[in-house]
C-alpha cells in the first residue's frame, strides 16, 4: 500500500464527511444559497494567498531542483488559477476589490492556514506537502466524482469544472506523487509526522465547508449579541422598578 492510500485511509471519516457536507452538496445539485457560496469565495481567496505561500516556502526546502521548480510553478499558476476562478465569481456576486483586499478571515480559516504556515515552517519538505496535500486531493475527488453533474447555477457548474479539469487532476497527482516519494525517505518519527499533518488537514478541510455554510463568526460577534440582549433586559427591568 502506498503511503498516500495510508493517509488517505487514516482521513476516511473527514473525508466522507466532506463528500456529504451541505455546502458540497448545494453545490453539485445547485441549490446553496448564494449568500454562503460568497462567504466561501472572500474566505477561500484568504485561504489561497497563504495557499501559495506555503509552496514557495516548500520550494526551498529541498535540493532536487525539478522539485524546487515544480513547486515554485505551483505557488503562481495553480494558486493563481484558483483565485482567478474565485474572483470571477466575486464579479458575478457583486464583491468589489475593496471586499476582497479587507476580508477579515473567520475562526476557522485563520487556524486553518496557521496551521498549514507552522507545518512549513518546520523546515522538513515532508511537512510542508502533507499540510498541501489534503485541499489539493480533497477537491480533484469532488471534482472528479462529480464531473458529469450539472448544477443549474452557473457559478458551481465553472467551480465542478475546474476541480475535474485535467490540468487540476494532474496537478493533484504530482503532489501526490511527491507525498509517496518523500514518505519513502522518511523515518518512521517523519512519516508518522506526515500522517498527523495529513489527518489534521483533512479535518480542516471539512470545517472549512462548516465554516462556510454557517458564515461563521468570532466569538465576540456572537456573544456580543447576547450581551446586548441581555442588558437591554437588564435596563427594561429597572425602568420597571422605579417608582
Amino acid at each position: 500500500m502506498r503511503f498516500s492510500e495510508k493517509a488517505r485511509e487514516a482521513a476516511r471519516r473527514s473525508w466522507a464527511l466532506s463528500h456529504r457536507h451541505p455546502f458540497v452538496q448545494g453545490i453539485i445539485d445547485g441549490t446553496l444559497p448564494k449568500e454562503k457560496f460568497r462567504f466561501y469565495i472572500l474566505q477561500d481567496i484568504f485561504y489561497l494567498k497563504d495557499f501559495a505561500k506555503v509552496h514557495a516556502l516548500a520550494a526551498t526546502q529541498t535540493k532536487d531542483f525539478r522539485i524546487t521548480a515544480m513547486l515554485a510553478e505551483k505557488a503562481k499558476f495553480t494558486a493563481e488559477a484558483e483565485i482567478g476562478v474565485h474572483k470571477e465569481h466575486a464579479e458575478l456576486l457583486g464583491l468589489t476589490h475593496e471586499d476582497i483586499e479587507n476580508v477579515r478571515p473567520a475562526p476557522t480559516t485563520y487556524a486553518y492556514t496557521s496551521h498549514m504556515l507552522r507545518a512549513a515552517m518546520s523546515g522538513r519538505l515532508s511537512e510542508s506537502i502533507a499540510a498541501l496535500l489534503p485541499c489539493y486531493w480533497l477537491y480533484a475527488d469532488i471534482g472528479y466524482q462529480n464531473r458529469d453533474k450539472k448544477p443549474a447555477e452557473p457559478m458551481y457548474q465553472n467551480w465542478l469544472n475546474t476541480y475535474a479539469s485535467d490540468w487540476f487532476q494532474k496537478s493533484t497527482q504530482e503532489m501526490i506523487d511527491l507525498f509517496d516519494a518523500l514518505a519513502e525517505e522518511a523515518t518512521e518519527k517523519e512519516r508518522a509526522s506526515m500522517l498527523e499533518h495529513f489527518v489534521i488537514m483533512s479535518e480542516w478541510e471539512l470545517a472549512f465547508w462548516e465554516m462556510a455554510y454557517t458564515e461563521e463568526k468570532w466569538p465576540s460577534e456572537v456573544l456580543a449579541h447576547y450581551h446586548d440582549a441581555a442588558h437591554e433586559a437588564v435596563e427594561e427591568g429597572s425602568r420597571d422598578m422605579t417608582p
